[in-house]
């Protein structure tokens, strides 16, 4: 049976536990990162991630002290105005139209947008530059120990190894936490999100659009062009049962019925990718850390696709655990650095959590009434200036 040590072991090789690889790689600690499922680095691959991620301000430098910025910013759609549409009357048509614009708190768009396939591809790829690193896709987190001292973690292939701190950014349903018993608290909705790509006539002029009917957001996110034309990432948030149906769909009727609830604002829409179906939740774990065990983005928190908070939450996790790392490298995973972590994190990933699951309730609406009250709702706080920029700031995690 093989033994080995290291200053971390990170359970999970999504997009947070390879950023998190890349950032403590970086910072000189030793990593190993193991996940069970190679990851798919192609868009047209099956089992390729086709939803996008915007990465907002203040996760730019988490990722530049990673050695990835320079990687991912010349494949990046900035995201300079957030659109929000409701068109909540009779017919599916924009009744009230409100951009935010960032130039109204920043000299710097909200974020940039990148596709998670193509994330995966540049992380990977940054990781096998750092030879303190040791990336192993096709294996799994088996069992978890943890002392005072140290974690020892055995691998699916029966590697053991000793850590002095676990990162679980293992997902929604975490091995790693479960095996600390730290209980989470879920909430369902009975929705699902189709994730595809699209191409438009008209430019998107690095201006993210989500249209508010009923069963959730249909959220157009800037993407680079693609043979010439203009193209969007698009989130559909729907009922579970509409949500398949829509899938199966023929592509005809399914471009029919996409560019009805899109209301056309970018020009009749093209599919031109698979669609994939993700499930949408939000959950909440009662703590963010465990004995010599952290746990970040979504082994800690999960939350609908809205308002792109849920990977910047994950990279604010990371920002604070990696702080603490460099501030006291001797104490790394002791019970003092993680607690604090805790503490730094978990009343921000409450509120953000709780404000997320209200504005997706808001947009499932149905009910004519309700819907006509969402829209008052919407108009008085983009009439007022302060309120307006203080959800900007808000939202983008700026004090």
């Amino acid at each position: 049976m093989t033994r080995e040590t290291t200053d971390i072991l990170i359970s999970g090789g999504g997009v947070a536990g390879l950023t998190a690889a890349a950032a403590f790689g970086s910072a000189g600690f030793s990593v190993v990162c193991v996940d069970p499922t190679p990851p798919v680095t192609h868009m047209d691959a099956d089992g390729a991630d086709l939803r996008t991620t915007a990465f907002l301000q203040p996760s730019i430098p988490v990722l530049q002290a990673a050695g990835l910025w320079d990687r991912l910013a010349p494949q990046a759609a900035a995201l300079q105005i957030m659109r929000i549409i409701d068109a909540g009357g009779d017919s599916p048509e924009p009744r009230i139209i409100k951009e935010f614009d960032a130039a109204d708190i920043s000299d710097a768009p909200f974020g940039w947008n990148l596709p998670n396939w193509l994330l995966r591809r540049e992380m990977v790829a940054r990781l096998g530059d750092l030879p303190n690193v040791s990336f192993r896709p096709g294996l799994a987190t088996t069992h978890l120990l943890t002392r005072d001292a140290e974690a020892l973690v055995t691998l699916s292939n029966g590697t053991r190894i000793t850590a002095r701190m676990v990162i679980a950014a293992d997902g929604r349903a975490s091995a790693m936490r479960e095996a600390l018993d730290i209980p989470v608290r879920t909430l369902r909705y009975g929705q699902k999100a189709l994730a595809f790509a699209v191409s438009h006539p008209l430019p998107h002029n690095n201006v993210s659009t989500e249209v508010h009917r009923s069963g959730g957001p249909f959220t157009l996110v800037p993407l680079p062009d693609r043979d010439g034309l203009p193209c969007s990432a698009v989130v559909w948030m729907e009922t579970g049962p509409n949500a398949l149906r829509l899938a199966a769909l023929p592509v005809a009727e399914f471009e029919a019925e996409m560019n009805l609830r899109s209301c056309q604002i970018l020009g009749p829409l093209t599919l031109i990718s698979r669609r994939t179906v993700w499930p949408i939740i939000s959950q909440i774990a009662a703590r963010m850390s465990g004995q010599r065990t952290a746990l970040l983005a979504e082994a800690a928190h999960v939350v609908p696709p809205i308002g792109a908070q849920g990977l910047n939450m994950s990279l604010a996790d990371l920002s604070s655990l990696l702080n603490l790392a460099q501030s006291d490298p001797a104490g790394i995973g002791s019970a003092r650095m993680l607690d604090t972590y805790h503490r730094q994190r978990h009343p921000d990933v409450q509120l953000r959590v709780t404000g997320i699951d209200a504005l997706n309730r808001a947009s499932m609406m149905g009910a004519q009434g309700l819907r006509d009250l969402r829209a008052t709702a919407l108009n008085a706080l983009y009439s007022v200036a302060p309120v307006r920029k203080t959800l900007m700031r808000t939202g983008l995690g700026l004090r």
